[in-house]
């Protein structure tokens, strides 16, 4: 370090020691890191930059260029590894701090730009991270860490690509049956806009004609934090994921300042219909990150709670069951641009969780326009369940379907076909029969004809499973094909529905739907439940 011309001795023996004990720090900094104590080490470097940055100060005039410019660089090394100790701890917004103060030092500086880019491909800011590896890539020690470099840049264009496209394909992962990691997402937003809710606050609309399985929406967890337990297990359970969510979340939010202000932009539930509607383009990837701490950026604990409250996931509901995973596995998330997406009772898009992904594709056809709703419980069910499943949630819906049902069972023949159902060990195919011949007593017809059958699917399926009851009641109720049709134009494909169609299918014969019209229709309504996303053989498999 030590290049300096000073006349008197003694303040020369003041220098070295000085440089001795800046020596010293470095090299301890340089040691927790290598450790992986990342926190000694970022207090060893401050340390360090503090005191040179001191030093410099107060012997400058007595360096020459040489010796400055060695000092400035060791700063900007002790930058650069703050930096990366920041982001092993997920201090992204000051590691991206770090990265800049040392690229304001030596703006080609290899290591600092290969952390930076680490950084912003973490934060899902694929071009921009890009063009930190290209920058890396141009300074000659790339040659000596060119396997870890072309590994990223590789990685940053391939997630790149799939950010402007959405050119996703789960396949391969699927044909191996789900094993080994699951397969490498990147964030996507596709054709959809926020926009004021005629439902609830703020919602998802698209903005042009959507076939059904079309992809929509990829996000990242911003937290997520799951547990294999017996489903028997209890609130206990329940409580402990609960528990380490909420934290990770405070901590998530804590450390970046871009997962801060998206946290912000989330409804508590109360004054909905005044909050601010944000633009789309703030939770696409390429998004400039203009976010700056202020006081209302600050949450307290309260807060965060209800955000949660109101806006995480489940990962065991019926709307989100995971590709390949554990029966006994709970997990619950928070994914910000989905808790735009408000209910409804014949929901238009469905969600599949993949690693800490969501995948949000469309469920059936949608119009330009048209606002997205999920199901936030299982819609498989008659009114008055639906009814107490919306109040456990907090709300009350008021979907075309819960309307055309409220006016319907007002009719005593309803009521008493409910409380047959609910009484068990019926003839499901009496039930069945008794509705039908309502139904077109009343002159039911189109979509409504399938929000009925969709609200007593537990006695269809009971019937198109039970070939006893086919036998005496096959002639008198509809095909299993017309009364899946109207249940998928209702509310969308479900898992369940298809699984109901594919097993009439096999009782056909022992090929099953042979037929090119019938498979096709296999393969729409798989497309509903599990989009786009894969090949016809995986479609096929998961079939």
């Amino acid at each position: 370090m030590r290049e300096i011309e000073l006349e008197d001795p003694k303040l020369m023996e003041e220098v070295d020691h000085e440089e001795q004990n800046l020596l010293n720090l470095r090299s301890k900094a340089t040691e927790f890191l290598i450790r992986e104590e990342y926190e000694e080490s970022i207090q060893a470097c401050s340390q360090f930059i503090t005191l040179c940055q001191d030093y410099i100060y107060k012997n400058s005039p007595h360096f020459d260029s040489d010796h400055f410019l060695k000092l400035q660089k060791s700063i900007c090394l002790s930058f650069s590894n703050r930096a990366e100790a920041r982001f092993r701890l997920k201090e992204f917004s000051a590691a991206l701090e770090d990265c800049d103060e040392a690229l304001r030092i030596e703006s080609t500086h290899f290591k600092t730009l290969l952390c930076k880019g680490k950084i912003l491909l973490n934060l899902n800011k694929y071009g921009v991270a890009l063009e930190c590896f290209n920058a890396a890539n141009l300074d000659p020690q790339a040659n000596e860490n060119s396997e870890t470099l072309n590994g990223y840049l590789e990685k940053c264009k391939k997630l790149e690509f799939l950010s402007r496209t959405g050119g996703f394909d789960v396949s391969d992962w699927i044909l191996s049956g789900f094993r080994g990691k699951a397969p490498e997402l990147a964030e996507y937003v596709g054709a959809v806009d926020i926009k004021k809710s005629d439902i609830s606050g703020r919602g998802l609309f698209t903005t042009k004609n959507i076939d059904s399985g079309t992809l929509l929406l990829v996000t990242k967890a911003i937290a997520i934090d799951r547990a294999i337990f017996p489903q028997d297990s209890g609130e206990n359970v329940q409580l402990f994921i609960w528990k380490n969510f909420i934290d990770k979340v405070v901590d998530s939010a804590t450390k970046c300042r871009r997962i801060n202000s998206l946290i912000s932009k989330l409804s508590t539930g109360e004054n909905e219909d005044s909050m601010e509607v944000p633009e789309i383009s703030l939770f696409r990837p390429e998004a400039a990150d203009n976010c700056s701490f202020s006081s209302e950026n600050q949450f307290d604990l309260g807060e965060i709670l209800s955000i949660l409250d109101v806006n995480s996931i489940l990962e065991d509901a019926i709307s989100s069951k995971v590709l390949g995973r554990n029966t006994e596995y709970q997990g619950v998330g928070l994914w910000v641009l989905p808790s735009f997406i408000n209910h409804s009772c014949h929901p238009n898009v469905r969600r599949l969780h993949i690693g800490d992904h969501v995948v949000v594709h469309a469920s059936r056809d949608l119009k330009a326009g048209e606002e997205l709703t999920f199901a936030y419980f299982d819609v498989l069910s008659p009114l008055s369940n639906r009814r107490e499943m919306a109040g456990n949630w907090g709300f009350t819906c008021c979907c075309k379907r819960c309307k055309f049902e409220d006016g319907i069972y007002s009719n005593q023949e309803m009521r008493e076909i409910e409380m047959v159902l609910g009484k068990g060990l019926v003839d499901m195919g009496g039930i069945v029969y008794r509705l039908e011949e309502s139904m077109r007593k009343w002159m039911v017809r189109g979509r409504a004809k399938g929000y009925l059958r969709t609200s007593y699917w537990l006695a269809y399926s009971k019937v198109y499973e039970s070939e006893k009851l086919m036998r005496k009641w096959g002639r008198k109720i509809p095909s299993i094909e017309s009364v899946i049709d109207s249940i998928v134009d209702a509310i969308g494909s479900d898992e369940r529905v298809v699984k109901l169609y594919m097993e009439g299918g096999l009782k056909m014969g022992v090929g099953g739907y042979n037929g090119v019209v019938e498979m096709d229709k296999a393969m729409k309504f798989g497309r509903g439940v599990y989009g786009k996303v894969m090949k016809k053989q995986a479609m096929k498999i998961l079939l």
